[in-house]
């Protein structure tokens, strides 16, 4: 029980200095955009329902959830598709449902459906014989081809990455035979070399494949050095004191702050030891998730096999 109560503290107080701070943060970035000027209200809003989620976790249904997942995958492709037609179009990509108080974007759904349905894959998947393993590769693959083709036509780079994690990660903690390991890794350096010397000796025959707006994209992601957002950024995380409360005046006018720059918007807030805290906050979550995880590995494994198909 002692134990359980210091796990629970190693959660909630680092969960509880990561919402402050960044409550704090989206009401500072009201001065960079009119278009951030409800950020803090939204932030608030998303923390009260995961709060509620967190208070009522025991009593949500996760067997269910799993046996639901084919459903919750196959409604979130269809989400992806939806969008490609009725998205509303923001910074090149079609990825957002736009809708009066709040946007919704479906690929960030599709992570959660994927790492259910795949659970739920992995779990009922015998891995006997040669032919069963082969039979949950292609499937797995499967899985993670179709939402990530969808997202590429937004396009949407970043959530395809994630999604690759999520398989790579599902593959690598299932009972497959290690031996798959050499030809997947291998499989996927050839990918990146190909797609590395298309980019830079066949840009044009690259660019007719995935077009300007991806090229651009991907081209801005190698070149992340050069550019206003991340000049200005290294200079606020360079200028800014050990110690600051501001949230009024603004320092240093990095456009995209909120969202792909929160980190040097927390200097422009809270100075360095903001940002001090904010990782060691960050790093206890990891610690107690590392804990949970070794802790009921083994007990999960055995429920999920002895009633999944009850």
């Amino acid at each position: 029980m002692k134990q359980k109560k210091n796990l629970d503290i190693l959660f909630y107080i680092p969960l509880l200095i990561i919402l402050t701070i960044s409550i704090f943060v989206m009401y500072h970035a009201r001065i960079i955009s009119p278009l951030y000027s409800k950020n803090a209200i939204k932030q608030a809003i998303f923390f009260l329902i995961g709060s509620l989620i967190l208070l009522f976790k025991n009593k949500i249904k996760w067997k269910w959830l799993l046996n639901s997942s084919f459903f919750i995958y196959l409604f979130s492709c269809i989400l992806l598709i939806l969008v490609l037609f009725f998205g509303s179009n923001i910074n090149g990509a079609k990825a957002w449902f736009k809708f009066k108080y709040f946007n919704f974007q479906p690929s960030e759904f599709m992570k959660i459906a994927m790492s259910l349905y795949l659970t739920k894959l992995t779990l009922s998947h015998s891995f006997q014989t040669k032919k069963n393993e082969i039979s949950y590769l292609l499937k797995v693959f499967m899985i993670f081809i179709i939402p990530s083709i969808l997202v590429f036509l937004e396009p949407d780079t970043g959530a395809i990455i994630f999604y690759a994690l999520i398989t790579s990660a599902t593959i690598l903690t299932s009972k497959i035979s290690k031996k798959w390991l050499i030809p997947i890794i291998l499989l996927i350096l050839g990918f990146i070399g190909l797609f590395f010397y298309a980019y830079y000796f066949q840009r044009d025959i690259l660019i007719s494949f995935i077009g300007t707006s991806f090229f651009y994209r991907i081209e801005r992601l190698l070149n992340f050095q050069k550019g206003l957002q991340i000049e200005n950024a290294l200079t606020a995380l360079g200028s800014a004191p050990l110690i600051r409360f501001n949230l009024h005046t603004p320092i240093i006018y990095i456009p995209e702050a909120p969202t792909d720059f929160a980190f040097a918007l927390t200097a422009n807030v809270f100075g360095i030891l903001g940002n001090i805290i904010l990782l060691i906050s960050y790093f206890l979550l990891d610690i107690y998730l590392l804990k949970v995880w070794i802790t009921k590995k083994e007990t999960k494994q055995k429920i999920f096999t002895n009633h999944f198909f009850l």
